[in-house]
């Protein structure tokens, strides 16, 4: 078999993903976007279980899986929650240094979107729970905009 692609490109598909949430995040620091993108993972990551998690990460890119997975501290899922209590998880993660603007959730949303096909997605939500759907869900924006720019 082949090398997949995910591991030959990795560092293009990263640079994708992170440029996409820096400008969604409206800002110019790697290191911010890195940290928001590590916080919103990570309180989505907590209401899953360890196979949930686990299904979910096997659609990521390879740095994306990486992120996903570091750090797991494997524990029961919280329950789900609202856009607020995520953000609030988000800005939890290096609190001293952590710049999450209102719209954090939105730009590594719309970034991870860019960077998995759309049905791949898709599949790996519903198999999770509707409140896996809603927490990536994406209002009003084009479907031409999302799915991965490589490829």
């Amino acid at each position: 078999m082949p090398m997949p692609w995910s591991y030959r490109h990795a560092g293009k598909e990263w640079r994708g993903f992170l440029d996409d949430a820096k400008d969604q995040l409206g800002t110019t620091s790697d290191n911010v976007t890195y940290t928001v993108a590590e916080g919103v993972f990570r309180a989505f990551r907590s209401r899953l279980t360890t196979q949930q998690a686990l299904d979910f990460a096997q659609i990521l890119p390879t740095t994306l899986r990486a992120l996903f997975v570091q750090d797991w501290q494997i524990a029961e899922p919280q329950p789900w929650a609202d856009p607020e209590t995520y953000l609030r998880e988000t800005r939890d993660l290096r609190k001293h240094h952590n710049l999450a603007p209102e719209n954090a959730l939105f730009a590594v949303s719309f970034a991870l979107h860019r960077a998995i096909q759309p049905a791949e997605l898709t599949r790996a939500l519903d198999k999770i729970a509707p409140e896996a759907v809603a927490f990536w869900h994406l209002e009003n924006v084009d479907p031409a905009e999302l799915g991965p720019r490589f490829r």
